[in-house]
């Protein structure tokens, strides 16, 4: 795995954040049709953001929502050949744990990524998903969100985005 850095123009930043699969209606089944009509949702804000200037995404590359966006913006790299997805990881390790069909879709996706930033080398608890996600947030202009409201990370991080008033939009799952 290759680890990179790259500077970016925060008014061209869209970063990511929402549930990990486990915590969403769907769980892991993303042909449910309300997983479908989500990524319809998403699919047009991510387009919305390319037209109106953004050209690099952040994603922290986790479990569910995280990579459905990489997905979605690695898709529109055809149509839109200045977009640009980065890959902020909290460890280099992040799939350690993870089901092998989850793994092998994670490195998959790593291989196309542009750039990766990763914030630690090892797991190092909760704070290293912190810090991932405050690196995103002051990094970006743009906070695109999937959230069902309760408490957790997404919450955090749409607080923290909220504080250093960063424009968001929020799906509901």
């Amino acid at each position: 795995m290759n680890f990179k850095v790259e500077n970016f123009d925060i008014l061209k930043t869209c970063s990511f954040t929402g549930h990990r699969s486990q915590k969403l209606p769907w769980r892991f089944n993303e042909n449910d049709k309300r997983c479908l009509a989500m990524k319809a949702i998403l699919k047009n804000h991510i387009e919305e953001a390319i037209q109106k200037g953004y050209d690099t995404f952040l994603s922290g590359m986790a479990l569910g929502f995280d990579m459905i966006c990489t997905e979605i913006v690695l898709s529109f790299k055809q149509k839109y050949k200045d977009v640009k997805i980065v890959g902020v990881l909290p460890c280099k390790n992040q799939d350690i744990k993870w089901a092998e069909s989850q793994r092998v879709r994670y490195r998959a996706l790593i291989e196309q990524l542009d750039y990766i930033r990763c914030e630690n080398d090892h797991y190092t608890g909760p704070q290293c998903m912190i810090e991932r996600n405050r690196f995103m947030i002051d990094n970006s202009s743009l906070l695109i969100a999937l959230f069902n409201g309760l408490p957790g990370g997404t919450k955090s991080t749409i607080e923290y985005a909220k504080s250093k008033g960063t424009n968001i939009v929020i799906i509901k799952p």
